[in-house]
């Protein structure tokens, strides 16, 4: 018989392994901190939403709706259905749909996986991961500076130096209109330099031709002109409090004109947090949008980190993590101790610890090198004799983790075993 065929992931949808999970862990709490400190709530929508969501919120003449969704029909129904690329469109369906609005403005977070089918690279890829935030019901450059400063205080709770913030504002959609129409002159006028991609965009989001990377089109895009200069008296007024808020906390802030980000519902700010030419998160105001998924008019702000790319920041800059082991590994042997391992393994998690129980058999010997490389803070030996006893073997597995005077181990009544091992941790919370 044939050795069955190994199956691997799926290429770009990569597994997180045990061994990453201290940096996962420290990113995500120090999120939840954050998002708990600015009064965000969290929401937690469908991987799955119908495909016409996307093609409506995002844009029919993206990249990701163009070329990058996985989108299928449902064989048994014949819905059109798509793996969502981003939750900004899912959340505002979200809030239209339980009418979330009513009673005044929202503050809403999530995290979770996002699909593009993208050429995989370090940082992209395929099945990712976005932490956002959505302000929702507030108008006013308040919100988009709120958005801004609790972008600031995670990578400052994170550690991480060198992500710097670039904003933009692309006005109203008549100011755009008026714009665009400046703009395909211009380029039009260029024609000669753009590339197939930027020919074939030319009439239907000349916008993004200026978020070129094409070596050759760089001068052409720098020389277009400009959208703050078609903007009108309230636009202005907008992205000057932005700015001026921005100011007051502290935050320097490069005005970067060719930010026009990847999705058609913006309006007004916009703006990236880059670390070495790498955009860690990206967001903006999208007024539109509401409105544009069928709800009642009102205003949006937000943004999406990509997990991703803040982790390959957070390893770059050996961002400090907890990689302590479990607080106890028992270790046993003998017959008739297995049922009173799993006892003292029980009574010891009531009390709050963490326990690994020894399993796959070994005697003491290679149990111990387990408990070693567990991390574990002690390890608890029962053996025949301990068991008869009502006791055991306390082995303190880190430099002065033992009680004065006790030396590296001990004799401890099965009764007493959780207080002895909890003290122990509290009076050396970083025994090594």
């Amino acid at each position: 018989m044939s050795k069955p065929e190994r199956i691997q992931g799926v290429r770009g949808m990569n597994d997180v392994l045990p061994a990453d999970e201290a940096l996962w862990s420290r990113f995500e709490a120090a999120v939840a901190s954050c998002m708990r400190a600015y009064g965000y709530q969290r929401i937690r929508t469908p991987i799955v939403e119908h495909t016409r969501l996307f093609v409506r919120g995002i844009g029919e003449v993206t990249d990701i709706v163009e070329k990058e969704m996985y989108s299928f029909t449902d064989s048994l129904n014949g819905e059109q259905l798509t793996l969502r690329p981003e939750s900004t469109a899912g959340v505002v369906r979200s809030v239209i749909e339980h009418n979330l609005l009513y009673d005044g403005p929202k503050r809403l977070w999530y995290t979770g996986p996002m699909f593009r089918h993208e050429r995989p690279q370090k940082g992209r890829y395929r099945q990712f991961h976005q932490v956002g935030a959505e302000a929702m019901g507030m108008a006013g450059p308040d919100a988009d500076a709120e958005v801004i400063l609790l972008c600031q205080r995670l990578w400052d709770d994170l550690g991480l130096t060198g992500v710097k913030l670039e904003i933009n504002t692309l006005g109203q959609a008549d100011e755009r209109r008026a714009h665009r129409a400046a703009l395909i002159a211009h380029f039009e006028a260029n024609i000669d330099v753009l590339d197939e991609e930027a020919r074939r965009r030319l009439h239907s989001n000349p916008l993004r031709i200026l978020d070129t990377k094409n070596p050759a089109m760089q001068a052409v895009a720098e020389s277009a002109p400009r959208l703050i200069d078609f903007l009108g008296e309230a636009s202005l007024a907008h992205f000057e409090g932005l700015q001026a808020l921005l100011r007051a906390q502290n935050i320097p802030a490069r005005i970067n004109p060719r930010l026009v980000r990847g999705l058609d519902y913006y309006n007004l700010s916009v703006f990236e947090w880059v670390a070495d030419g790498l955009t860690l998160c990206g967001g903006g105001r999208y007024d539109p949008l509401i409105e544009m998924l069928g709800g009642r008019p009102a205003p949006a702000c937000g943004f999406g980190i990509g997990v991703e790319r803040v982790l390959e920041r957070m390893r770059a800059q050996a961002v400090d993590l907890d990689t302590s082991g479990c607080d106890v590994y028992i270790v046993h042997q003998g017959e008739g101790v297995l049922a009173a391992a799993f006892q003292a393994a029980e009574r010891l998690r009531d009390a709050g610890l963490d326990v690994i129980l020894h399993g796959g058999g070994g005697g003491f010997k290679s149990q111990f090198k387990r408990a070693d490389a567990s991390g574990a803070f002690a390890a608890v030996v029962l053996g025949e004799d301990e068991v008869r006893a009502g006791q055991a073997t306390v082995k303190w597995l880190r430099e002065a983790a033992a009680a004065p005077g006790e030396g590296r181990q001990q004799r401890v009544d099965l009764d007493a075993l959780a207080a002895v091992i909890t003290d122990a941790l509290v009076a050396g919370d970083d025994p090594v």
